[in-house]
């Protein structure tokens, strides 16, 4: 997937005010509209267009979009890294108003869902209303879903100045993790929220919950998993390992004959609650490195004594 540069497709600069976006649409709207325009491609550029507007008429989309592509160019290689837009505040979730879902990109919808984060609206009437409610994706550590945790957060919230020119700014909470949270899990912050109208009460922020990936184990819902390299003579001949989990090393017992592949269940060593998860072992055969004499000579000695064909099962 290819990286588009929404401010070259606007034909706009990258500090451009929200007036001056919101001018370049329209005269490239006129230009492209596939109903009058006699430019070639006209439709495929008006919905390129429309999709650049989408992101950077949204402050919050815009925002977001500028930290992700600081350092890429149109046409380069590009996959959202994981976690790309934790510690962004949005005001809801879901479609725009104004826009087509069905028109955006994969590397739209990459990046913000299909449709990405709704445009913040004013009051329906009356004099008062109540603040609208923000959204935020925070990562957390796994050790911190298991065991429960404080955590001082930092988020960026984009806002336009007086200018029109868009901005983040820093704001900083303290929030418990509680014990047994799952990943895409929401923690509700009541009252932290956008401020009401009158006497309207104070939106709710809610933080949705990511793990940072782990060098050894990953995760599936409250189920932990850890890949265990064992030698050959472990899994043909079986054996007592040594398996290192999230609560300390314990010791398993590993069947003769056991395969590469081969998963093995330690129940309720998972992550924690009302059904708590369990911790899985995958087996993964290590080689020993045919580096020496003495090494090799025992490779030559299973080859020639072994009746041994991987490939059996392909009829080969």
């Amino acid at each position: 997937m290819e990286f588009r540069d929404y401010y070259e497709l606007m034909g706009v600069d990258r500090n451009a005010t929200q007036d001056e976006i919101k001018r370049a649409y329209r005269k490239l709207a006129r230009k492209y509209h596939p109903d009058i325009s006699k430019e070639p491609d006209a439709e495929k550029k008006f919905k390129e267009m429309g999709e650049a507007y989408e992101v950077l008429k949204d402050p919050e989309k815009r925002a977001a979009y500028d930290q992700l592509g600081k350092n890429y160019k149109a046409g380069q290689d590009f996959t959202p890294p994981p976690g790309w837009d934790a510690g962004f505040e949005f005001s809801g979730a879901g479609f725009g108003d104004t826009a087509d879902a069905s028109a955006f990109s994969d590397f739209f919808e990459s990046l913000f869902g299909r449709g990405g984060f709704t445009q913040q609206r004013g009051p329906t009437g009356g004099f008062h209303a109540r603040g609208q409610d923000h959204h935020a994706k925070i990562l957390i550590d796994l050790g911190d879903a298991i065991h429960g945790a404080s955590r001082t957060i930092t988020l960026q919230v984009p806002e336009v100045d007086d200018q029109g020119h868009v901005h983040t700014r820093t704001r900083t909470l303290n929030v418990n993790i509680p014990k047994g949270v799952k990943q895409g899990q929401q923690i509700r912050l009541a009252g932290q929220g956008a401020p009401g109208i009158g006497q309207g009460g104070t939106g709710d922020l809610y933080l949705e919950i990511a793990f940072n990936p782990h060098n050894l184990y990953r995760v599936e819902g409250r189920d932990i998993y850890l890949d265990l390299p064992v030698a050959p003579w472990e899994a043909a001949l079986g054996s007592t390992v040594k398996v290192p989990t999230p609560n300390g090393i314990v010791e398993m017992k590993i069947p003769a004959d056991s395969g590469s592949g081969k998963k093995m269940r330690l129940k309720g060593r998972g992550i924690p609650g009302k059904i708590t998860g369990d911790f899985y072992v995958v087996l993964k055969i290590s080689l020993p490195q045919a580096d020496s004499d003495k090494a090799k000579a025992i490779y030559e000695q299973m080859k020639t004594e072994l009746n041994f064909n991987p490939r059996r099962n392909l009829g080969v």
